[in-house]
């Protein structure tokens, strides 16, 4: 077990930090949800959820941090680890307890285990306008690096007028993991290979326009949803491919509600999406910290 003990910047409260593999799921799941009842975006969780979050994204909870005062859980922080890189994730901190140190204990609790596992930088989002949390980052010297964008397309058929004249060819689940390798754009560490493989049920579709134009489209589809989009045009304008990818998918998933996370916002595909009902629902910035 390894504990670090401090007390908070009015010196009145005495922290412990804990390993979070010390706690059960449930225990966990409670105490994020606590710390996250007023946040912009609260993102609860349950035990499900929770558990597919840290398969998804190789959080190890035994390098992941919960601050502790006597026997209440005052915060808490995930920290997923891949080959020379970690990335800081959920950090949360009950709301009567913030400003006074918590969640700067846990994010260097972080910053320490990542130095300790050799990793050559730490990765974070923070989601647009929480201003606390994005000076707290940037007082431990993370910078930011881009802004990610969140959207969804609500269920709806497709108008008569969206189609764009294309030639689409379906293809399974080994087609989307080759697919994926020859990607072009830098993945977030949502939409990494490792999570795109972890999550599962992964699809993928490639397109051709009269114009010569194509490209494909890697996706997750589960029963009652889309999600996990990754566009890539090989030739022609990336807009014009956009659009007839996600046409080709929705023509197929009319009704399937689709989510997905942690588009450049300097995407070249991203107004094709928007020509499609793609609608932003909110904005991170991706934050890094070289160590």
């Amino acid at each position: 077990m390894n504990y670090c003990t401090g007390t908070d910047e009015d010196g009145v409260t005495e922290l412990t930090l804990r390993r979070a593999s010390e706690f059960t799921i449930e225990e966990l799941v409670h105490a994020y949800n606590q710390t996250r009842v007023d946040y912009i975006v609260p993102m609860l969780m349950n035990a499900r959820r929770l558990n597919e979050y840290i398969h998804n994204y190789d959080v190890k909870l035994e390098y992941s941090a919960v601050a502790m005062s006597d026997s209440q859980i005052l915060g808490l922080s995930l920290l997923g680890v891949r080959p020379g890189r970690c990335w800081s994730t959920r950090l949360g901190v009950l709301p009567v307890k913030r400003r006074h140190g918590t969640g700067e204990a846990l994010m260097r609790d972080n910053i320490r285990m990542a130095r300790a596992l050799g990793a050559k930088h730490v990765i974070l989002e923070v989601i647009k306008d929480n201003e606390p949390a994005h000076k707290l980052f940037e007082k431990l010297g993370f910078r930011e690096v881009r802004v990610l964008l969140i959207l969804r397309r609500p269920p709806h058929r497709l108008k008569e007028d969206e189609d764009v004249g294309y030639h689409v060819t379906f293809l399974g689940a080994d087609d989307a993991v080759e697919l994926l390798a020859r990607r072009r754009s830098t993945p977030s560490w949502l939409d990494e290979t490792p999570s795109l493989i972890n999550a599962g049920n992964l699809a993928a579709l490639q397109v051709e326009l009269a114009d010569g134009g194509w490209g494909w489209l890697v996706y997750q589809n589960t029963t009652f949803q889309l999600g996990r989009l990754v566009l890539q045009t090989e030739a022609g304008h990336p807009r014009e491919v956009a659009r007839a990818l996600v046409h080709a998918l929705h023509q197929v998933h009319p009704i399937k509600d689709t989510n997905t996370e942690n588009l450049p916002l300097d995407d070249p595909h991203l107004p094709g999406l928007l020509d499609m009902g793609y609608l932003e629902s909110f904005r991170r910035i991706e934050m890094r910290l070289d160590l």
